[in-house]
């Protein structure tokens, strides 16, 4: 018998439900369908699946329980038109059944570290809790809204006008919060800058939400069946196509929503980037194909066959002439946010509505209260439709006489992951500080830069090793990074990928001596041109990200029992963060409508002081606290450092996650 808990979060909420159960009407009715004047007698094909997805994360419980169905369709058209069409409903449990963690009850009070509270301060001072460490809204410094700084001893005592410190109780209570990075770091109590993310769903709790792109500022309905919104997400795919016959060859059109797949690879993207990846479903652990956020796109592709040197040749355009939409990296406070950018987003956010405090700021050490409009995300530039935000691409690819495959690849597209240019604050009131620009100061615009592409890809047999290799490259320029040597934070280069993988059946005679294991590997590859380091005071200054990286992974698949039983292990590796994934399953195939799946994501490696980086509090302009090192140029940062905010990019997706080991399990049923 299903109890009360479990009964409430079944239950439409809203139109959430009954809009995901519209899908299986779609699949049911179209059999029936009339023929609409197109190919008589051509009946439509239809086929319904269901999924369920269901996680239990380490210390946070159940972290999915994502019900989706599927409903996928085609129908040949007159004149040689074929019709595709998938639709997609989702409805995640989670938020109601996991509401502490993730829904309406989800955060709490924090403590906001301030290393050198008892060193400057006795314990126990006035509004203090004894050992100096303050809650959010209050702390030893207070910075207003361009009325300079005040030693404070607790809220009565702010600045005139500071409206975060004089009216937290109202406007931003020490409620439904969480430390940033908190499942990763001890970034908070160690003498780094920490800041308190709101966790709730936006309409629980509003502080931080903010569009970045499609995400960032949803309610719990939304969050728990994100693909009915006014992009149409549910519809996966609605597209047609048609072979044209020419004298030279046949052209090949494709138009409507779709997926544009260029790469060859899988987990990470280095040429297929023409559609925007939806993060917050799964992280990087689902497949890309289900993940891919698709956009309405236009392709032709002339189909010139046989030459004398090449078996076959192909010339295609692609153009997306869908609003420009980004990455998903998930929202503060759901299940998964990929590096927890999400988590950084709505914090920084909220310090630009609301005011926040900041762990460990002043003096490098004292929690620091400020008010509204001085630091954060101030706005988010997203593009407009236009002809010129729109996304044009081409693509040749060859097979030799000897049977090797490749492509010339060229891009120029919208960069899908955002850059924050700083010092964009106007904090008149401060020493030598007058602009509305600032160097250095931490107040940001959110912006997508434009990124131009250039690469290829090849794969090929090396019959020596019974091994199918497949190379992959892309040079870009455009992209743009976080930068603390730069007055503006953030600097613009280029950026060279590549991985090289493999595929090899082997026999491995303690798994099976009647069918082969796979063995499929790859290695990821980035390097970013003019690369800036540069040793300070009291560490290294400039950008986060690694010169150069690299990430292996490797996955072994065995198929058994008639391949109805097929059991596998991925290992992945981020080698200069030394970060680590194994992620064991078994899938089995009990019918043929009926496919269960079990298995674990499991992430490991060292701690995290490697991964500390400058967070330029000694380069802001917020005298006298962060002007008051000897040598130090005005302006300018000596390395004060710890993991947070900008360690996100050297922990990589995997180091950031060391806090979300999970089980699980997927049913998948075709009706």
């Amino acid at each position: 018998m299903i109890n009360r808990k479990w009964r409430k979060a079944l239950q439409p909420k809203n139109v959430v439900l009954a809009a995901v159960l519209a899908v299986a009407g779609v699949s049911a009715v179209a059999q029936n369908l009339p023929d609409l004047g197109l190919t008589s007698g051509d009946p439509w094909n239809a086929d319904l699946y269901y999924e369920n997805h269901t996680a239990l994360r380490d210390k946070a419980g159940l972290s999915k329980f994502r019900n989706t169905l599927q409903s996928e369709m085609s129908k040949n058209l007159n004149d040689g038109w074929r019709f595709r069409g998938i639709l997609r409903g989702t409805y995640d449990g989670v938020y109601d059944l996991n509401s502490s963690q993730y829904g309406k009850n989800a955060g709490g009070s924090v403590m906001m570290g301030n290393v050198l509270g008892p060193a400057t301060f006795s314990d126990g001072a006035p509004n203090m809790p004894p050992g100096g460490i303050p809650p959010y809204a209050t702390s030893y410094v207070a910075y207003g809204a361009g009325l300079g700084y005040s030693m404070i001893t607790g809220p009565t005592n702010a600045l005139p006008n500071n409206n975060f410190v004089d009216n937290y109780g109202a406007r931003n209570l020490n409620q439904g919060l969480q430390i940033l990075g908190s499942s990763w770091n001890n970034s908070n109590t160690t003498g780094g800058v920490g800041l308190a993310v709101p966790v709730r769903p936006c309409n629980y709790d509003s502080r931080g939400c903010m569009d970045f792109g499609g995400y960032g500022n949803k309610s719990q309905a939304e969050l728990a069946a994100p693909e009915f919104n006014s992009r149409l997400d549910f519809i996966r795919e609605a597209y047609v196509t048609n072979t044209l016959k020419t004298d030279g060859g046949d052209v090949f059109l494709k138009i409507g929503k779709q997926q544009v797949v260029w790469g060859r690879t899988d987990l990470f993207r280095v040429l297929d980037v023409i559609n925007p990846v939806d993060y917050s479903r799964n992280n990087i652990y689902d497949e890309l194909q289900d993940i891919r956020i698709p956009m309405w796109i236009a392709q032709a592709e002339y189909r010139m066959g046989a030459s004398e040197n090449m078996q076959d040749r192909n010339l295609s355009v692609v153009w997306n002439f869908d609003q420009f939409r980004p990455n998903n990296l998930g929202q503060g406070g759901t299940p998964n946010s990929i590096l927890q950018a999400g988590d950084f987003f709505r914090a920084m956010s909220n310090c630009w509505t609301n005011g926040c405090t900041v762990a460990n700021f002043a003096s490098g050490g004292l929690a620091t209260n400020f008010g509204p409009n001085v630091i954060g995300i101030r706005s988010v530039d997203l593009p407009n439709w236009s002809l010129a935000n729109t996304q044009l691409g081409a693509k040749f690819e060859g097979v030799t006489k000897d049977g090797l495959s490749f492509s010339l690849n060229a891009l120029t597209y919208r960069s899908q992951l955002p850059s924050l240019h700083g010092g964009k604050g106007a904090i008149n009131g401060f020493t030598g500080v007058t602009n509305a620009t600032n160097p250095y100061l931490i107040a940001f615009d959110m912006v997508y830069p434009r990124v131009n592409l250039v690469g290829g890809s090849m794969d090929f047999q090396v019959e020596s090793l019974g091994a199918a290799m497949r190379l992959e490259g892309a040079y870009t320029t455009g992209e743009e990074f976080a930068n603390t040597l730069k007055p503006e934070l953030y600097s613009k280069n280029p950026v060279w990928r590549s991985v090289i993988g493999f595929d090899r059946p082997t026999f491995v005679p303690f798994i099976s001596t009647e069918r082969t294991v796979l063995f499929s590997g790859q290695l990821f590859y980035q390097h970013i041109f003019d690369h800036q380091v540069e040793q300070r005071m009291l560490g290294l200054a400039g950008m986060p990200d690694w010169k150069d990286n690299a990430i292996a992974t490797l996955l072994m698949k065995a198929f058994l029992m008639n391949d109805r039983v097929s059991p596998e292990i991925i290992f992945a590796r981020d080698f200069r963060a030394q970060a680590n994934v194994v992620a064991p399953a078994v899938e089995w195939l009990y019918t043929d409508n009926l496919k269960l799946k079990f298995g674990a994501n499991i992430k490991f490696g060292p701690d995290q002081s490697r991964n500390q980086w400058d967070d330029a509090r000694t380069a802001n302009p917020f005298a006298p606290f962060t002007a008051a090192y000897t040598g130090q140029a005005v302006g300018d940062t000596i390395a004060l450092s710890n993991s947070e905010p900008l360690g996100r990019f050297r922990a990589g997706p995997i180091g950031t996650a060391f806090g979300q080991n999970e089980i699980y399990a997927t049913l998948r049923y075709k009706f």
